[in-house]
Parts: structure tokens; C-alpha cells; sequence
């Protein structure tokens, strides 16, 4: 009962993992160190495989490195127990997980310097130094301070700055304006915009005195001009700013049209091509406008002038002194007619009072603002001048009597139609000069695209050796797998055949307990004796005999199980019992 109880307490897995192992353990030597083997070439050739196709675990650290700035960072290396391995052009590799430490501690230690120093140069400077000593290490400060603010814009990898500072003169004509050039190299791949090159620009133009945007030239490590492109001064012609602008707009009136047609015709059966005209002059333009002059009334003054003279007795003397000026004046020649309102009696502005023989001579001069408009414009840059459009569409494909699709033209109310639409959709202006023609043609035969067998004939081609070395490793370990292991674990996982004798003692025990249980049963037993002593007596080969025993004491077993299921319980505890 223990037995039994210990067999139903252990796991299956376990069990089969115990018959498997005595089942290897009963394996000839030869199949043992076969089957060893054979495990150990596809672990083998797994690993190798991993191993092959695995990316390299060294990343470059640095790169167009100096030799001398290369060798502390080797020994630094070194001391910080980092592999590394040296390449062309001055590359230092180190372990990928490594690298970023790396870099973080050679940067605590100022590596690599890259050929470059900036203001600690002023910091140890010796006594007695001349003017023009002191002079040179001042430019080489601003160019190395320089030159790292440039290294750390992104797709800079490294820079050089040279600066020419002319000598000051006391004349004005004679002063010169300092001149510079920056030498970049380029991380590999990557370009600077337009909008970089212009803050180099500026940042080197701001940094020393009197340098204007003008003098100051930058070039890449291929020796290509960069400041060119984006120089405030290069007015002749058109940059490659304005030419990316150009191509912009003419993609975007191009995808427009094709937007518009493709949901019509369908993709690939349209084509526009567009040509902008662009005005990048810059204008400004002032305008003073004078209005005609208006009425007194709605006028506004600006200044008046009066002036007043006023003669109230006899007429002084005048003229030249003698003795015609002491006579009396002659009568009157004409009759004496005084201004508008200045009768006898009128006050002047300054208070005095007409009398009845004076005179009062008034003059009025009024000053009226003129009404006149200042107008200052300034074009804007960009603007479109002029749009020249081509349009081609396919022919539709329609069935014809013999239901067959074959390409059929538009007719000339459906060209129509398409020409107003890519007109409404390009914007056409004609007293802009806009232009339009929109062509319906048979477009050739479109690419077949590559069929399967085809993608994977170029495929094998093109990967031929790669795909035999995988093939000759798979052929291997199947060849391992199907050949050898396969075998070996069928042995493993099938029962072995009993033995003769082992047969026939399970017979002979079978036969011995069915006699016990028979003999148990009474008749049955009886029966059971009597047919043992026959198949005994008749003789024979006595293994028969012992199978013909086992199968009736079996039969008759079964029987008496059914008939009386009580008895068989009794003479089963009773085993237990005696067992324990």
C-alpha cells in the first residue's frame, strides 16, 4: 500500500525522466558518446551561428582623433580598465555599454583637447612678455573659445577659427576691418541649413570688434563654400534659399493639381508640371501726394499777419529837405476812400481811435496748411509673378463591343472641364500672364510590377552565398537532429521487449494467483485446479500451458469479480493485510 501510495505521489514528469535516464544509462557505449556528440555539434553550430550574426560589440568612442590627443586617451584607458581598440583615421573603439562613461570621464579630464585652447592661456602669462606676444595669445584665446562653441552646434564634429586682426592706425582712411575663417569638418552624413551657416556667421561676426558678416568665410573639411549661401550681401542672382523656396512652391501647385485628378482618373493617371516665376527684388518706395486747393472756410489756418497804419491829421512832411518840402500840400487829385469798416471813429487793433480826417491802411496776410500724404511701401520678397502649368491625363479605359478594356479618349466638354478645375485650383490669374495646357494622351504601358517567382530569383541571386552557408547549417543540424538524436531518443522513449524467462515467470505468477483466488472462491478454485492439472498432464510446451492457465484463471477471475464483488474486496484486504 505504500508502494502504491508513494508511486501515485510522485509527479509523471519525474517518473518518465527516471525511465528515460535508466533507459540511457542501458544504452550501449557506442550510442551513449553518439548521442553526445550529436547534442553537442547542434549547440555547436547555434552558438557559431549566434555568434557570426551578432553586431559588434565595439562602438567608436572617437573619430579623426589626433595622435597626440589619441595617445592620452589611450593611457587614460588604460588606467580606467576600458578595452579599446584603434582603427584608421585616428578611431578609437570601446565596448558599446561603454562608451557614454567613457566619454563622460575623459571629458572630466579635458580629452581629448582637439588641438585647440582657449582663454587659459592668459592664465600663466610670464612677466616681462611683449606687447605683441601678449597680442597673439589674445587672438588665440577667441579663436579656440571660438572654435568649441562652434563643436557644439550638432553636426559639427570639430572646427578650426582663424582671425586677422589688422594693426589700428591713427588715420581713418587707413584702418582696415579684421577679417576670419572657420573650418569645419561634418559629422559623416550629416549637413548644416541655411539657418546654421547664417548663426556661425553671426557668432563669429559678434565675437570680435569691428568684424562684419561680410568678412567672415566658412568652408567644410571638402573645401565647399558655405557662407556663400546664406551671405546678407550675395544679391546677384539667386541663392540656393531662393531656389528651395522656388522648387516649394512649384511642388505645392503640383501636388494641388494632382490631388484635384486623382480621385478622378485614378493614381498614376495624371501628370502636372509646374513653373513659378518668383519676384525676390526688394522695393520700398515713399510717395508724397499734394490735394488740390480747397475753400477758405474748411481750410485750416496755419498763420495770419496783419499790419495796420494810421494817419489821423495833416500829412507829415516828407521828402527830400528843403524848400519845396516846407510848402503846403496841393488839393487832393483824388477823392479819399477809406477801407471797408474804418469809418471816423473805428478802433485799431492797437486801440487808437480813427479820427474824421485820418486814414487807416490795413494789410492781412493768411497762411492755409496745404493737405498733401506721405506714403512709405515696402514690397514684400516671395511673391508670385507669373505660373505656367502642363497637364497630361490618360486615356479613360472602357469596354468595347467585345467587352475587351481598351483606352478611350476624353471628349472635348470633359478636357473642358478639366482645364477649368486645375485652373480653379492653381489659382490662375490672367492679368498675372498665367498660362494652361492640359493634354489628353495614351500614356505607355506602366511597369508590370515583379512577380513573386521573380522577387525571389533576384533575392537568391543577390544573397547566394548567404543563403548556402545557412543551408549547408541547417542541413547539418536536421542531418543531427532526424539522423542521430532522433534514433537514440526513440530507443529511450519505448519499453524494452521482457525477456523468455522474465515471460514466463509473469506467467507462472499470474497462473499461481488466480489458483489462489480461485481456491478462495470454492467451485470455481476447483475448476480452476482440475484445468491446471489437465493443461499439465496433456502436455506440451509448458509455456502454453502456463498462457492457457493464466487466460482461464483470468476469465474465471472476472467472472467472480462481477458475481460477488464483496468477495473479491475481502480477499483483496486480506492480501494487504498479509503484505504488511
Amino acid at each position: 500500500m505504500a508502494d502504491l501510495a508513494e508511486e501515485n505521489a510522485t509527479p509523471v514528469w519525474r517518473s518518465r525522466m527516471n525511465e528515460a535516464s535508466d533507459r540511457f544509462k542501458a544504452l550501449p557505449n557506442n550510442k551513449k558518446v553518439l548521442f553526445l556528440a550529436a547534442v553537442a555539434a547542434i549547440f555547436a553550430v547555434i552558438v557559431g551561428a549566434v555568434v557570426l550574426n551578432r553586431t559588434p560589440s565595439y562602438k567608436i568612442l572617437f573619430s579623426n582623433i589626433s595622435d597626440r590627443d589619441g595617445g592620452q586617451v589611450a593611457a587614460s584607458l588604460q588606467q580606467m580598465n576600458v578595452p579599446y581598440q584603434l582603427g584608421e583615421g585616428g578611431t578609437i573603439s570601446v565596448p558599446s555599454d561603454k562608451v557614454y562613461d567613457a566619454r563622460l570621464k575623459l571629458a572630466a579630464q579635458g580629452l581629448p583637447k582637439a588641438g585647440g585652447v582657449g582663454f587659459e592661456l592668459m592664465d600663466n602669462q610670464k612677466f616681462g612678455i611683449s606687447q605683441f606676444a601678449e597680442q597673439v595669445n589674445y587672438q588665440r584665446a577667441i579663436e579656440g573659445e571660438l572654435a568649441r562653441t562652434i563643436e557644439a552646434v550638432g553636426s559639427v564634429e570639430s572646427a578650426r577659427v582663424h582671425i586677422a586682426i589688422p594693426k589700428q592706425s591713427v588715420f581713418v582712411r587707413e584702418q582696415q576691418q579684421p577679417t576670419a575663417s572657420v573650418m569645419l569638418t561634418l559629422f559623416r552624413g550629416r549637413l548644416l541649413d541655411a539657418g546654421q551657416i547664417a548663426g556661425i556667421l553671426h557668432l563669429v561676426s559678434s565675437s570680435v570688434p569691428n568684424l562684419p558678416v561680410k568678412n567672415v568665410t566658412i568652408v567644410d573639411q571638402d573645401g565647399n563654400l558655405l557662407s556663400k549661401q546664406s551671405g546678407p550681401d550675395e544679391n546677384s542672382g539667386l541663392d540656393q534659399r531662393q531656389l528651395g523656396y522656388v522648387r516649394q512652391v512649384e511642388e505645392g501647385y503640383v501636388k494641388r493639381i494632382e490631388d484635384i485628378l486623382e480621385p478622378i482618373f485614378g493614381k498614376g493617371n495624371s501628370r502636372a508640371q509646374v513653373t513659378a516665376s518668383v519676384d525676390f527684388a526688394e522695393v520700398e518706395q515713399t510717395s508724397e501726394t499734394f490735394k488740390p486747393n480747397s475753400s477758405p472756410n474748411p481750410s485750416a489756418t496755419r498763420s495770419q499777419q496783419i499790419s495796420e497804419k494810421l494817419n489821423n491829421g495833416a500829412a507829415l512832411p516828407s521828402g527830400v529837405p528843403g524848400a519845396l518840402s516846407n510848402q503846403p500840400p496841393s488839393a487832393a487829385s483824388a477823392p479819399i476812400t477809406l477801407p471797408p469798416g474804418a469809418a471816423p471813429g473805428t478802433a485799431t487793433l492797437s486801440g487808437q481811435t480813427m479820427g474824421a480826417s485820418g486814414t487807416l491802411q490795413r494789410d492781412i496776410t493768411t497762411n492755409y496748411e496745404v493737405d498733401k500724404t506721405i506714403q512709405h511701401t515696402k514690397m514684400p520678397q516671395g511673391g508670385v509673378k507669373r505660373l505656367s502649368a502642363a497637364v497630361v491625363v490618360n486615356y479613360r479605359r472602357m469596354p468595347d463591343k467585345n467587352g475587351e478594356m481598351k483606352p478611350t479618349p476624353l471628349t472635348p466638354q470633359e478636357v473642358q472641364q478639366i482645364n477649368n478645375l486645375v485652373k480653379e485650383a492653381m489659382g490662375f490669374n490672367t492679368q498675372r500672364g498665367d498660362t494652361l495646357n492640359v493634354v489628353n494622351a495614351a500614356f505607355a504601358d506602366a511597369e508590370v510590377p515583379a512577380t513573386l517567382q521573380e522577387k525571389v530569383t533576384d533575392y537568391v541571386t543577390s544573397n547566394g552565398s548567404s543563403l548556402l552557408k545557412y543551408g549547408l547549417l541547417t542541413i547539418a543540424v536536421l542531418y543531427l537532429l532526424f539522423g542521430v538524436v532522433r534514433p537514440i531518443m526513440r530507443d529511450l522513449v519505448k519499453p524494452p521487449a521482457p525477456a523468455k524467462g522474465s515471460e514466463e515467470e509473469a506467467a507462472a505468477q499470474a497462473a499461481a494467483a488466480g489458483g489462489r483466488l480461485l481456491g478462495v472462491a470454492g467451485e470455481e478454485g476447483e475448476e480452476g485446479a482440475a484445468g491446471h492439472a489437465g493443461g499439465a498432464a496433456g502436455g506440451g510446451d509448458p509455456r502454453e500451458a502456463q498462457m492457457r492457465q493464466y487466460t482461464t484463471n483470468l476469465e474465471a477471475v472476472r467472472e467472480m469479480v462481477k458475481s460477488d464483488p464483496r468477495m473479491a474486496a475481502q480477499i483483496i484486504k486480506e492480501w494487504i493485510s498479509a503484505d504488511e
